[in-house]
């Protein structure tokens, strides 16, 4: 919650407002289903964004050996 306020650029007080808002529209019975909702949401974002990620890593990998491997003939041919 905190890097999400940090994203916003709220301050303390504005977090303080946005909760109190959020009591009073969900009532205290309804804030955990509400927050219970919010957390799985957050987490399958965050479980599609490690997916992307790991694609991404994955398919470069290759391109990176490679190009490691031209660097080392470079430098062997520079060396010689």
């Amino acid at each position: 919650m905190n890097q999400f306020a940090l994203f916003l650029n709220l301050g303390g007080g504005e977090v303080v407002l946005i909760l109190l808002v959020v009591l009073l529209l969900f009532g205290g019975k309804g804030l955990p289903s509400v927050a219970r909702t919010l957390g799985k949401g957050i987490r399958e974002f965050k479980d599609a964004t490690n997916g992307l990620q790991k694609d991404i890593q994955e398919s470069t990998g290759s391109l990176t050996e490679k190009i490691n491997e031209h660097i080392q003939e470079v430098k062997k041919e520079i060396e010689k």
